[in-house]
């Protein structure tokens, strides 16, 4: 049979997809697809990978692939999963299976082969997820996984205290799926994932940190932190303390957690606007997610009262950033990620003016071993700019001088000005050239002329540099 037309809601598979579904058919074996692919192709959204699950065991699989010369890579075979390569597309088969009892919090006992699709649908975590397509059979939809699509809502299959219980890591898991989707989290499934939270203690920090980055990747942690706060500072510890934390003062109308989701949310929000030069299509950088969580992070250790009982936070960006860095190291980020964030969160509440030498001297603060600084100084005002307007409305205005740097910051990288010895017209060769000796005396020379360039004091150009140095060109 040929399923060159089929489609489900309007959305075909794709060729290879198909041509995989075939192979496995021709050999006597049931196949569907299932997940992600089902839950999209109903919300008439693109998706990019594609899961089936196969009535044969993963080596009948693989022979009924390789019958029909489509290579196959042994992904999962402990939990009865191969990956087909076809034209270039990875499809994901699997066994039709169900899951023995959980004894961690995390990983199944054992894994036993199930009969029927029904049964594997049935250990699936979410209704949305736990559908199955086939072009000739159609739609198996025993949840009711398509009226929650439509109702917008993440529930569990069957008890969700059981589902978390089962694995902990789906409580971030809902958590994601109901960012990503813009959707809301169905009572009872609110409820467990509330009690549950404490579970989450079981999970590696891992993969704690991998579920973390997909959420901030929505654009939607925010709404994360302020709907789902069992779950998140179970995830995060340190976030508890902000939570109810009352700043005292008249530049803040919220709380220090709620402030934090306020300007995650800002964040993320412009970061997809195209009148300020956001795409929506591409995901928010990393590093100005991570920075918007976790900028505020040693507000409470930090926090005094003046002899009026206003509030202050003294020193609270440089507690925040070894803080920040010692969170993200434990979730299992990387090094480059962490290094960003972490500038982030130092200087986000520096003060900064429109002037050349405030400008280039945050440039060479941020500027470092593989840290681009002008990509990261336009993050640093996105970060200021959501950090304002996560406050009170009194310091709105604010944002229009955060323009205004912008503005003038790259006008200054435009024009070629310098901010570190990178960028500088004027290397150590060329002060041997000129007649000094190598040595110390050279990063000596390099760091003054810097210096000079960047207070406006001599311009970045090869002659007038070695001329400030009283050296001849």
């Amino acid at each position: 049979m040929s399923y060159e037309y089929a489609q489900l809601n309007g959305t075909r598979p794709s060729a290879p997809a198909l041509q995989v579904l075939t192979a496995l058919e021709a050999a006597g074996l049931e196949a569907w697809f299932v997940g992600g692919w089902v839950r999209d192709a109903l919300r008439a959204a693109p998706s990019h990978d594609v899961d089936m699950c196969c009535s044969g065991t993963w080596q009948e699989n693989e022979a009924a692939l390789a019958e029909a010369g489509i290579p196959v890579v042994e992904s999962g075979i402990k939990f009865g999963g191969i990956t087909a390569v076809c034209a270039g597309e990875r499809i994901e088969v699997t066994t039709y299976r169900v899951d023995g009892f959980y004894t961690d919090g995390r990983h199944p006992e054992e894994v036993r082969r199930a009969s029927r699709v029904e049964d594997d649908l049935a250990r699936r975590d979410f209704t949305v997820n736990a559908m199955a397509w086939h072009p000739a059979r159609g739609l198996l939809d025993l949840y009711d996984g398509r009226g929650d699509l439509a109702r917008g809502l993440i529930r569990a299959v069957g008890d969700p205290r059981r589902r978390f219980e089962e694995d902990a890591l789906r409580m971030l898991r809902a958590v994601r799926f109901a960012c990503r989707l813009d959707f809301q989290m169905e009572e009872a499934t609110a409820a467990a994932l509330a009690a549950c939270a404490p579970l989450l203690d079981a999970v590696a920090r891992e993969r704690v940190g991998v579920e973390l980055q997909g959420i901030l990747a929505t654009r939607h942690g925010g709404d994360a932190l302020l709907r789902y706060p069992e779950i998140m500072c179970a995830a995060v510890p340190e976030l508890a303390l902000l939570h109810g934390f009352d700043q005292r003062s008249p530049y803040h109308a919220f709380d220090v957690y709620e402030h934090t989701a306020r300007v995650l949310t800002v964040a993320g929000e412009l970061s997809a606007a195209p009148a300020d030069g956001g795409d929506p299509s591409v995901p928010p950088s990393s590093s100005l997610m991570w920075a918007a969580l976790l900028h505020d992070i040693a507000k409470p250790a930090c926090f005094t009262l003046d002899e009026n009982g206003r509030g202050h936070f003294y020193g609270h960006p440089e507690e925040g950033a070894p803080v920040a860095r010692a969170i993200m190291r434990r979730l299992g980020l990387s090094e480059h990620l962490i290094r960003e964030s972490c500038l982030l969160v130092r200087w986000h509440d520096i003060p900064l003016d429109p002037t050349r030498k405030s400008l280039l001297t945050m440039l060479n603060r941020l500027s470092g071993e593989g840290v681009d600084a002008p990509r990261l100084m336009d993050e640093l005002l996105d970060l200021k700019r959501a950090d304002t307007l996560g406050k009170a409305p009194s310091c709105f205005y604010y944002v229009e001088e955060i323009e205004l740097m912008r503005e003038r910051a790259h006008e200054l990288l435009t024009a070629g000005e310098a901010y570190s010895l990178k960028t500088l017209a004027l290397s150590g060769g060329d002060l041997v050239r000129a007649g000094v000796r190598p040595g110390p005396r050279i990063g000596e020379l390099l760091s003054r002329v810097l210096k000079a360039t960047i207070a406006g004091a001599v311009a970045n150009e090869r002659t007038a540099l070695l001329a400030f140095l009283g050296l001849d060109s």
